[in-house]
């Protein structure tokens, strides 16, 4: 049996969510090829892989024709992604499984016509946004899931059935033992995590952004830790099908990078590992997914709600019930007062949250996912 894994992004935030799950299955003498887009998501790749065990990796390319239009188009349009998958047709019919962490991929099968491999989906985050529950699941053969919540939600939306999905936890965390949460500052400040996401609309970073970083940088209460989603500082003009909206992203200040209670990441693989999620104190942004992996150890949060949603009655917040919720930046200093005076007020939410979320069991999910990998491709 030979099994794909493929990264097909701009970014290398992904890996980490299905690499476990090659490192198990390729364990059992299986023979896995992560196919990466860049050199960056094989770099991430290949430190994730155990030095005892034995995958293939190849490079996917496109043509000088898709690489000249992917350098004009790359800032409104996924067009790389979508030229890798239709210029590597012939290597995909080779596998008979492909594992894919987002849904473009899903293109092969209903643009494309290929009918072979068989695609699993494990989604490379377990949040409550639209993006997380689109149609395109349905094209999936099997998606394997965290736990209950993004089991009842895609089940209710008809997005899987009761015998195309698998709870199998989130393989991500199977590397949170193999080191100790790193320390960013020389003090006993409480840390503030500012993840803000890179959605136009919903992203508190074009509004107030450079407000929470000016205000952080001239008071003496927390160190900073200024790490957005991997894919903000990607682009300068970021679009949203789904809300149909674009924006172009505000530039960093460079007098902010200089600040000895700030530290300020762009662009690095410690945005995608979780040491800024391990280490710091309180968590502040506004719909990324990563909230439930800050919530994996209770401590406060607050978001920002910025486009004024009316949240309470929707699934797509359903993550800003487990902390605070502000309308923009002159909340921040008072709520900030009130999560030190208070750091467990969300504590139990965000532990029935936790459970709800993920499924934990004495086994790593990448063991598990490979277990329903198998039983699927070998059924009895």
């Amino acid at each position: 049996m030979r099994i794909g894994f493929l990264y097909n992004h701009d970014a290398s935030h992904q890996v980490p969510h299905t690499i476990p799950i090659a490192a198990a299955l390729a364990k059992r003498g299986i023979d896995v090829e992560i196919l990466t887009s860049s050199e960056a998501q094989r770099a991430v790749a290949q430190a994730l892989i155990p030095p005892n065990v034995t995958v293939h990796f190849r490079s996917l390319r496109i043509s000088a024709a898709s690489r000249a239009a992917d350098h004009l188009l790359r800032h409104v349009a996924p067009f790389k992604r979508i030229a890798i998958l239709r210029e590597n047709l012939d290597l995909f019919r080779q596998f008979d499984a492909l594992i894919v962490p987002e849904t473009t991929s899903t293109l092969l099968k209903t643009r494309f016509g290929l009918t072979a491999p068989k695609l699993i989906y494990v989604p490379h985050g377990a949040g409550d946004g639209a993006a997380g529950f689109q149609p395109a699941t349905k094209s999936f053969d099997l998606v394997l899931l965290s736990g209950r919540k993004v089991r009842g939600r895609m089940l209710a939306l008809g997005l899987v059935t009761e015998s195309n999905h698998a709870i199998v936890g989130y393989p991500k965390f199977d590397q949170l033992n193999l080191r100790p949460p790193a320390r960013f500052f020389d003090n006993d400040r409480p840390t503030v995590l500012y993840n803000p996401h890179f959605n136009p609309l919903l992203s508190s970073w074009y509004s107030l952004g450079r407000k929470v970083l000016e205000w952080f940088a001239v008071q003496d209460r927390f160190n900073l830790i200024f790490a957005p989603h991997v894919m903000l500082f990607k682009r300068l003009l970021h679009t949203s099908i789904i809300h149909r909206k674009a924006r172009l992203r505000p530039r960093l200040p460079r007098h902010l990078r200089d600040n000895a209670g700030m530290l300020i990441d762009t662009g690095s693989d410690r945005l995608i590992d979780m040491s800024y999620v391990q280490s710091a104190d309180i968590y502040l942004g506004d719909v990324s997914s990563q909230i439930y992996e800050w919530i994996q150890r209770p401590r406060p949060a607050i978001f920002f709600n910025t486009h004024k949603s009316g949240w309470q009655a929707s699934p797509d917040y359903g993550h800003w019930a487990l902390g605070e919720v502000i309308g923009g930046f002159d909340a921040l200093p008072a709520a900030l007062d009130r999560v030190i005076a208070h750091p467990d007020a969300f504590k139990e939410r965000q532990e029935a949250a936790a459970a709800e979320t993920f499924s934990m069991t004495d086994r790593r999910a990448g063991e598990r996912a490979a277990d329903a990998i198998l039983a699927f491709m070998r059924p009895a």
